[in-house]
């Protein structure tokens, strides 16, 4: 027999197109759809200013969807939701699972508590292709590197779910005694204008997420191999806060790109290089399902022993997009303005950071954690230690990316640096990545005037590489 109602929680499941959790709640009777915020047990990992501006607006979208069914709480969720079911008398909890370990260990207690209080959680997977615990080794250890994770791993695992249809009807539990506040509520949104900025960079919602992915596959696919590397061109996605916030699952992107692939009605370079590119987002989430360290300790522990400056300064100057080295700085810029960062960029400016200017990769992480809308703790924690070296498949640290030949490479004609960058927009390209070498009267003329609109370099290129590979030696030295 059916149970009258039952709780479906959102978490990172913003959407109605194939939510398992959702349907599942569903098939049981009437829902009692509800968003907490907890950063109760989040503690280190709240959400940063940007998640929040997404998630306020994506919530809106979600609630006007639902005709504002929606309840909000804020608090620790085993006692709102314990609460909720003994005044409403509901026996049924469903929920999509995350992954963040915090998290996993908040569920698992709500889990084991309520089923003493003879209430059913279920939980379903709506936020990955595969659970880290069906893509192992043969001998049934997690995987360190991606190559083998991906194709000897998911590649031979049981294929992903197809997605499932959105419900056509919901039937809403009538609340009596359980007190919602409203999303304006949790003040979500910051009081400065960043949050214009970001807003008008976006749009945010299922809907935009669904008209994303078509256009992408529509006009952008097609030479994404190669495109993707270049910051003004159009080839990538930008799925990933969709992706992070659940407004659209990995199942529906990687079957519409699949089944495209399949028919032969897309390049398959493309179409491969994109898909794997979705498997190195669960690379990153299985990383810290084993290692739940991840955000914390370096994966190799041979780093711990690296060190590190401490100069705020200089800090400060990345934060800012102020170092003195055009192509970092736009990306900086670019951040900040929107929320976003290109992939490349944030290859360019992760290794700036922890190779020339030699400061910890925590650092960066924190940043980016505050200022994307895609922060995502598993991909940002598994990225930052990628380029610093420390981490699972990590890229080698004598791997360190010259900000002049990177700009001049996939920056071809500086629109880039020159959108985000507007004091230097009038140089030449031969001195728009190495303005400090352009000789004065080309500065004159650009109306750039160095350590005045425009900062010197912060470092030396090529003393800071070699103070760089100097500290590597020593490290290796003292881990003989």
């Amino acid at each position: 027999m059916k149970n009258k109602a039952s709780i479906y929680w959102i978490r990172q499941d913003l959407r109605l197109y194939d939510n398992p959790a959702l349907i599942e709640s569903i098939k049981n009777g009437a829902i009692i759809p509800i968003y907490i915020l907890d950063d109760i047990n989040a503690k280190d990992h709240k959400m940063g200013q940007a998640s929040k501006i997404w998630l306020h607006h994506s919530l809106k979208k979600l609630n006007n969807k639902m005709n504002n069914n929606l309840l909000i709480s804020v608090g620790n969720p085993e006692n709102i939701l314990l609460e909720m079911c003994k005044l409403e008398k509901i026996k049924n909890v469903f929920w999509n699972r995350v992954y963040e370990p915090w998290a996993i260990a908040r569920d698992k207690k709500i889990k084991e508590n309520f089923n003493k209080e003879n209430i059913e959680v279920v939980s379903l997977n709506g936020s990955l292709l595969w659970e880290p615990w069906d893509v192992l080794k043969s001998d049934g250890t997690p995987y360190r590197v991606f190559t083998p994770f991906y194709r000897r791993g998911c590649l031979n695992a049981k294929e992903p779910r197809r997605p499932i249809k959105a419900p056509s009807k919901i039937n809403y539990f009538p609340i009596k005694y359980f007190k919602s506040l409203t999303i304006d509520d949790l003040d979500l949104l910051p009081n400065h204008n960043w949050k214009d900025k970001i807003t008008n960079s976006w749009n945010i919602g299922e809907e935009a997420a669904l008209l994303r992915l078509d256009n992408f596959i529509e006009a952008e696919l097609d030479g994404y191999k190669e495109g993707r590397n270049f910051p003004t061109k159009k080839n990538v996605s930008r799925l990933s806060p969709h992706l992070h916030w659940g407004e659209i699952s990995p199942n529906t992107v990687w079957y519409k790109i699949k089944d495209l692939s399949d028919l032969g009605l897309r390049h398959q370079q493309d179409t491969d290089t994109f898909l794997s590119e979705m498997g190195w987002r669960e690379f990153s989430n299985s990383l810290l399902f084993y290692f739940p360290e991840l955000p914390k300790q370096n994966l190799q522990t041979k780093f711990d022993k690296f060190k590190w400056d401490n100069n705020k300064s200089k800090l400060k100057s990345w934060k800012t997009g102020q170092t003195g080295y055009p192509i970092v700085d736009a990306g900086m810029r670019e951040l900040w303005s929107t929320g976003y960062m290109h992939n490349r960029l944030r290859m360019i400016v992760g290794s700036f950071l922890v190779k020339n200017l030699l400061l910890h990769w925590h650092e960066g992480e924190k940043w980016f954690w505050n200022c994307l809308v895609d922060a995502d703790l598993a991909s940002n924690s598994a990225s930052w230690q990628w380029i610093a070296g420390c981490g699972a498949d990590a890229a080698p640290y004598f791997r360190i990316f010259n900000p002049i030949t990177q700009g001049l490479k996939f920056d071809i004609d500086g629109e880039y640096v020159r959108k985000y960058v507007p004091e230097l927009s009038k140089l030449p390209n031969k001195f728009l990545f190495n303005p400090w070498e352009a000789p004065q009267e080309t500065l004159d003329k650009a109306n750039v005037e160095l350590g005045k609109n425009y900062p010197k370099p912060i470092v030396d290129l090529k003393k800071s590489r070699q103070e760089a590979l100097s500290a590597f030696a020593e490290l290796k030295s003292l881990n003989k």
